[in-house]
Order: structure tokens, then sequence, then C-alpha cells
């Protein structure tokens, strides 16, 4: 818990915020484990409340208790890092050192993680947590894990004393580009993911690319349905990347951190937190332009529901919502089979699953009706139009969803 004496500070710049996305700085030389002269990349969140950074760049989580003082946090407030035993092996004493060596009174709480345990029994052994710890209003909770540490985590700092302050340090992909960014937070009800829940943006988002070499490769691709996501919603370009790099290596595809390579895998990172700070910046709360972001996940999260939490990663779902929603579209003449079937490919080329599970037509119909994003007991779906171009439709004919359903169980079941 002591402070280590003579560490350089790593963080010089004060205005880590700007006008604009996209700032990049270098780092000085530091005493510790990040890399001498490595370049960050600092995407701003500009909101009307309370405006943050996203730090990303290799070897950052050595810098992240300096970088809390310079975002104006005390250096002797007390800090509870919530973990996963995984990540706890791994990265627990990295982050746990550089807290402490900026003066923090830090304790860790590990607790299990998966999808099932993302419930508010598990949000209640982080209250318990806090209460342990006493923390109080000026104190923080630092999410170091994956989003369903990041929403649990966020859930429990928005409830606490009703509202301390939280930090993202995301160690997934998912997480790292769509959910430690944009204040989400909350835990699954048995109807339906995602139902209990707040609003509550970080103090700071850190996202250290090393972290990923220990992620796992299943983790790695769900990671992947999100940034193809991106591409499909507003970021031709980026899809367009991606068609060519699965290209040029079909045994390979997306399915893996290597095939990817270092420097695709630091440009996806980077668009896909811009994109996603844009949205948020433009439209915090969800009330209109944020839907986009949910594109698969509303047939996904049905997946998810009806499946049992953890048949299917998160990231899994929603490339299966991917391609429900495609043929959605493509129900409805939005878009063309050419598009469907590039998404498709993106998607495979990933290693993510591409077929429908076996799910009762009716049944997921009936989770659509209890999902959160419901307006006027009308289901909202995110639909695309092109590779690129979405619109966010209030008006799909149940009969036709459920047509589409039924010929998405039917093609799994010739298959």
């Amino acid at each position: 818990m002591g402070v280590i004496s003579g560490a350089k500070r790593p963080w010089r710049d004060r205005a880590l915020i700007g006008n604009g996305i996209g700032q990049t700085r270098r780092c000085p030389e530091t005493q510790n484990s990040m890399a001498v002269g490595q370049h960050l990349k600092i995407i701003a969140v500009p909101l009307a409340t309370q405006s943050y950074p996203i730090v990303l760049g290799a070897g950052t989580l050595a810098g992240l208790g300096e970088l809390l003082v310079e975002q104006g946090i005390r250096a002797d407030s007390k800090v509870l890092v919530v973990t996963n035993p995984v990540v706890e092996q791994h990265y627990g004493a990295s982050c746990r050192s550089s807290l402490e060596a900026a003066g923090f009174a830090v304790e860790t709480l590990v607790i299990d993680a998966g999808e099932d345990q993302k419930t508010p029994a598990t949000v209640a052994l982080i209250h318990d947590a806090a209460f342990t710890q006493r923390l109080e209003r000026g104190s923080l909770i630092v999410a170091l894990g994956g989003g369903v540490v990041g929403d649990m985590a966020g859930f429990a700092a928005a409830t606490w004393l009703r509202g301390i302050a939280v930090v993202q340090v995301p160690t997934t992909l998912l997480a790292m580009v769509d959910a430690a960014i944009g204040g989400k937070t909350g835990v699954n009800h048995p109807g339906g993911k995602n139902l209990i829940g707040a609003f509550h943006q970080p103090k700071l988002v850190l996202v250290d690319p090393t972290v990923l070499a220990t992620l796992p490769p299943r983790e790695f691709r769900a990671g992947m349905a999100e940034v193809i996501k991106y591409g499909v919603i507003g970021d031709p370009p980026l899809f367009a990347e991606l068609e060519a790099v699965a290209a040029r290596q079909p045994a390979d595809g997306l399915a893996s951190r290597e095939s990817v390579g270092e420097s695709l895998l630091q440009r996806l990172l980077e668009r896909s937190a811009a994109a996603k700070a844009r949205v948020v910046a433009a439209d915090e709360r969800e009330g209109s332009l944020r839907a986009i972001l949910n594109y698969g996940h509303t047939l996904g999260h049905a997946v998810e529901t009806l499946s049992g939490y953890g048949t299917y990663l998160h990231g899994e779902a929603v490339g299966l919502g991917m391609l429900a929603a495609g043929e959605l579209s493509l129900a409805m003449g939005l878009w063309r089979q050419e598009d469907q079937s590039r998404q498709r490919a993106v998607i495979a080329a990933a290693g993510l699953p591409i077929d429908w599970p076996a799910l009762a037509p009716t049944a997921v119909m009936d989770c659509l009706q209890g999902d959160k994003k419901v307006r006027n007991s009308r289901v909202r779906f995110v639909l695309p139009t092109a590779i690129g171009a979405v619109e966010i439709r209030d008006d799909v004919d149940p009969q036709l969803i459920l047509k589409v359903l039924e010929q998405l169980g039917a093609a799994q079941s010739s298959s």
C-alpha cells in the first residue's frame, strides 16, 4: 500500500481533452514498464456534464495511477479495483503497483465474471466491498476486465452513495471498442439482458492493447463482431479493409490477434473508439442517434437470453443478430443481397458463428417485446440499407419478423 518514491511522471500534458477526437502524444521516459517514446492516442468524449478521455497506447496500464492524478483525483483517495480471477492473475499486480505508486489506497475485489454472473447479487458483493473499505464520495472504483466486469463495476459505482467515480480499464477487445465507452452500466434480469442499469460515465477509459496478448481466441473473435458493426453502421473504408485482409489470408481470416496484426489492430481500436465517442457525444443517453450502436443487439440479446447466458458470448450473439437484421432488411427491400453476402463473409472470416440457433420463433418474438429499446409497445430495429448506412425503424410488421425468424430456423435445420 506504500508509495514508490522517485518515479518520474509519465503524463506531462494536463489538457487531455481537446477540441477534437484523435490527438496523438508521445510519452516521455519513465521508470516503469511503459515503453519509452510510446505514442498515445487521446480520444476525447466531449459531453455536456462530464467530458473524459480515452487513452490508447501500448504499456499505458503502468501509467494508470499518475494519469488519475492528472485527471484531478486526489492521490490519497481510496480505490477499489474490481476484476476477475484470470485478469487478476495477469494484470492485477501491475494495476495495483501503478495506483499505489501514485499514492492511492488500494483494495481489490475478485469476482466471477461470466455473463451468467452478471446479476444484482454480484453487484451486491461489490457494494459489500465498498462498505468494508469505507469508500467515500471522493473514492473511485476501477473496472479491470471485460464488458461484464465493466458493466457491473460501473453500476456499483453509479449506485454507491448515489454515485462515485469509475474508471474503465478494459482487457478484452469487445470492451475496448465498445462496452467500456459511453457510460452504459447494468446487469441482466432473467427476462432480458441489461434490463437493470444506469447511465454512469467513466472518469477515464484506459486502453492498453498489450493486455490482449492473454485474451482467449474465442474472446478475441467475439470482439471482432463489434468492430465489424462499426463498419456496417457508418465506416465503409473500415469494412473494406476488413474484407481485404480476410481475402489476402483466407486460411486465417480475421479470427485471431496474430492474423489481424498489430498495425491493423491499432487502427481498429482507434477507429472504433473514435466512432463510439462521436456517437455518444452527440447523444449521450440514447435519445436518437446512439441507437444505431444497437445494430445486431436487439435480436442478439434475444439469442443470449433464450439460449441461456453464457452459451453464446455477447459478440457471438451480436454477429448472429447482425445477420438476422440483414435478412430482415432484405425482406423489406432495404438493402441488396450482395451487401448481406459481404456482411456474412466478413463475420465468417472473423470465426464467428453464422448459423441461427434452434430457437422457437414465437419465443424470440416474446423476448423482443421485453427488450429495453421497445417504445410504445413497438420494437425498434437498426436495419442496414448499405455497407456504411443504417436506419432506425419501429414500423416493422410483426408477421414479417416472424416469417424471417422461421426462415432462419428452417435454414439452420437444413444445414
